[in-house]
């Protein structure tokens, strides 16, 4: 495994560079120096709405590249580089499908923020940790003024089980995505995290064994298959142990940083 030749690395956040109380350790920080002293391009890749990541990242947000909403939204210093929303006539269509799914809540993502109805005090507190920027509806159809960027879906009892086989029928046409323990996303066919990180490659003329990749869940998978050193995290769903060529210690283990000193001693000794 040669680290010395990688240019980019690109992060899931929950459950892979966040620890498990959603927090960035202060050795990432110091890390990410080093990155861009070395040249190397940092990109955060995460099915969260584009304000919590750079929330989450206030300190270097202009120094990166952001994949947001599992690659529907693409941004750098506040500029949108790509948006790969869904019409409203399909949206109207799965707002009718999702209304009846049993102990869900059903949050819209736009490119200006998210959209929910009131599912009370409880729910909407967590829900904060996802989104920067929300409002609460009275009805989800009134919503007119926005990009569509994809349906996110939560039943707190498991979306594997309790959402996935409830939606499955709809991947002939869209992408229905497990993104969480708790979360299932629909979005456009082209909406995920491999197709952006794509054009983020070719933007940049970055090949994919110049790239590293760590990811936790099935979000992740697609952008698995656009890097040479993809990692799946030790705490990671087994779907992406499968498709990762390696493996990392797990989020709590600090195991994005563990690769990271690893790529930039291979850096810094083949310049000695």
């Amino acid at each position: 495994m040669d680290l010395s030749q990688i240019k980019m690395v690109v992060t899931d956040m929950d459950g892979t560079l966040l620890n498990n109380n959603h927090e960035v350790s202060p050795l990432f920080y110091s890390l990410f120096e080093e990155l861009k002293s070395l040249g190397v391009v940092f990109v955060a890749a995460s099915g969260r709405q584009y304000y919590s990541i750079i929330d989450k990242l206030e300190s270097i947000k202009d120094d990166i590249y952001v994949i947001a909403e599992n690659g529907a939204l693409s941004m750098h210093k506040n500029i949108e580089l790509q948006t790969t929303g869904i019409d409203r006539q399909t949206y109207l269509e799965l707002l009718e499908i999702t209304k009846n799914l049993k102990d869900s809540q059903v949050i819209l993502c736009g490119r200006k923020k998210g959209y929910l109805e009131d599912y009370g005090h409880e729910f909407i507190t967590m829900f904060e940790e996802y989104f920067g920027r929300f409002e609460i509806v009275e009805d989800l159809q009134d919503v007119v003024d926005d990009v569509y960027l994809k349906i996110a879906i939560c039943n707190l009892k498991g979306s594997e089980e309790f959402l996935y086989p409830a939606l499955k029928h709809l991947e002939d046409r869209l992408k229905v995505k497990v993104s969480g323990e708790m979360w299932l996303d629909l979005s456009h066919a082209l909406a995920n995290k491999g197709y952006a990180l794509k054009q983020l490659q070719e933007r940049l003329e970055i090949l994919p064994q110049e790239t590293m990749v760590f990811g936790d869940y099935n979000n992740d998978l697609e952008m698995m298959g656009r890097a040479t050193y993809s990692f799946a995290m030790e705490n990671a769903h087994p779907n992406i142990k499968a498709a990762a060529q390696y493996t990392t210690k797990s989020n709590e283990e600090n195991g994005v940083e563990y690769m990271l000193q690893k790529m930039i001693e291979a850096k810094k000794k083949l310049d000695c």
